[in-house]
């Protein structure tokens, strides 16, 4: 058979039409993902959304009231900026310490790299609860932190750590980053190893080699990295309220008061609303953020 009637035969009238069923046929796999989706997430979304949209606790009197009362309140915005500004603080903290980490990844043997991943990955398999109160008796003023700063004479008498932002920003980087790693793991394991060679040979420096050649290639697991930490810091009520205690009020400790204490269920779906929105919005400044570095990288 010749290669034309091959083509014909290819773009035959039977084989265009088959093409529709193949892309229904795509559609039908996705169908149960799709419904899962909408029903454990879309419809949650909107039934907060008509919850919000009430005056009263008992949910009987519609209008604006809760928007109002929560936005009119002027302390609120101070907790909408440091809810998001702890999950800056973690991010921070999370890339200082886990960049280096990833560099650390990069020249070990196989085997030392899979008995690393495994570290990285152990916390994952504890519950966050358990590792939240273990934070406790390490940051506590009879804890690790203390004894060995008492020890070293670094300090008179032992620091209050428990109960600060600072206590729960340096919790928050060991919980969350598995988060950080992974991606950024996954993605600099697939660098060429030869371009660290190269940058050498052309005369850069190890540093310029890292802030001009490694740094922009691995930024996409950089971004991905920081997206997860983000939103998991901002929204961990568990550690937010274990380890920041009553002190520190963040979105989600106000959600849970509105919700489970007061029963106002209006005004903690306005709540809620604001940090989905806060984080979200964040969040698509990272993602364009990174998207404009890849441009700039590819382009």
């Amino acid at each position: 058979m010749s290669m034309s009637a091959a083509s014909g035969l290819m773009d035959s009238p039977l084989r265009r039409e088959g093409r529709p069923w193949a892309r229904l046929a795509e559609w039908q796999l996705a169908l149960p993902l799709a419904l899962a989706f909408a029903a454990l997430f879309l419809a949650p979304l909107f039934l907060l959304v008509g919850v919000s949209f009430f005056n009263d606790d008992k949910i009987t009197q519609p209008g604006f009231g809760s928007w109002i009362k929560f936005f009119g309140d002027p302390f609120n915005y101070k907790v909408i900026g440091d809810t998001l500004l702890l999950g800056v603080k973690t991010v921070c903290a999370t890339v200082v310490v886990g960049y280096p980490l990833a560099l650390v990844y990069l020249d070990l043997s196989a085997r030392l790299q899979r008995v690393l991943l495994f570290i990285i990955v152990m916390p994952l398999l504890l519950s966050v609860v358990v590792r939240t109160f273990a934070w406790i008796v390490v940051l506590g003023r009879e804890g690790m932190v203390n004894q060995v700063l008492l020890s070293l004479g670094l300090i008179s008498e032992p620091l209050r750590l428990l109960q600060t932002e600072l206590g729960l920003v340096i919790s928050l980087t060991q919980i969350e980053m598995p988060l950080m790693l992974l991606p950024l793991i996954s993605v600099m394991s697939r660098l060429d190893p030869n371009l660290r060679d190269a940058s050498a040979a052309l005369g850069a420096s190890r540093w310029r080699t890292l802030f001009t050649v490694i740094v922009p290639l691995s930024m996409p697991g950089l971004v991905a990295g920081c997206l997860l930490v983000f939103a998991s810091s901002t929204t961990a009520f568990i550690s937010q309220t274990v380890i920041g205690g009553v002190r520190l009020i963040y979105l989600p400790l106000l959600i849970w008061q509105q919700s489970l204490v007061v029963y106002n269920w209006p005004l903690a779906a306005v709540i809620s609303l604001s940090l989905v929105v806060s984080v979200l919005s964040v969040i698509a400044a990272l993602s364009y953020m990174g998207r404009r570095s890849s441009g700039h990288l590819h382009g």
